[in-house]
């Protein structure tokens, strides 16, 4: 499957926009199955490794800008993966993790027992992420059209706005995108388009 990624990257044809998006890696919230949402958690040492295999595998590609959620978590991915690529690094705050008010913090389990019907006090809506994703994948395009861009960004995040931009391809909650996943999405016949997504072949080591 990482051969697919690749070929997606550097095949010719028709020019589109083609943003591959790649989730942070891994922290100790994560590990312990931890809220984080806004919480500025940095990556433990399997998080940089896991950024590290992700360089690894992404240094080949033809790329044209590197884009970051400004949390710590993210954006320490992003300089990893950057190592190999040296690009201008932009920080985008429409990509920050979805905030989950009250319950960042709490195990998940803990979230659950406490407020069953979902979402705590404070907790941003599932629209008002999509919202300000779109945002950002529109000013990606405008900014970086018909160009090959790098994403770092969040689990919850990438699943809503994937939700959003494909429903009938992707359910939020029901596909657990891991850490360092990498996920490719196309702007093509006025639509974007779901290509790749979860992809943790480069990630075997972890």
């Amino acid at each position: 499957m990482q051969k697919t990624i690749q070929e997606e990257i550097r095949k010719g044809g028709e020019p589109m926009t083609k943003i591959c998006i790649v989730r942070h890696g891994q922290t100790d919230w994560n590990r312990e199955r931890r809220l984080q949402g806004r919480t500025d958690i940095e990556l433990n040492r399997t998080g940089e490794r896991q950024a590290e295999l992700a360089r690894d595998f992404l240094k080949d590609g033809e790329w044209d800008a590197l884009i970051t959620s400004p949390l710590k978590r993210a954006r320490r991915t992003a300089e990893i993966i950057n190592e190999k690529l040296n690009l201008p690094l932009v920080e985008m705050e429409e990509f920050a993790e979805r905030y989950f008010g009250e319950a960042e913090g709490l195990l998940i389990e803990e979230s659950k027992r406490k407020y069953p019907n979902g979402g705590s006090p404070g907790q941003e809506t599932r629209e008002e992420v999509a919202a300000r994703a779109v945002r950002g994948v529109k000013e990606i395009q405008r900014r970086f059209p018909d160009k090959n861009v790098l994403l770092v960004a969040h689990g919850a995040l990438i699943g809503i706005l994937f939700a959003h931009l494909s429903p009938d391809d992707f359910v939020y909650g029901e596909t657990h995108l891991l850490n360092a996943c990498i996920n490719t999405i196309h702007f093509h016949n006025d639509k974007w388009n779901l290509k790749e997504i979860n992809q943790t072949g480069h990630l075997s080591e972890v």
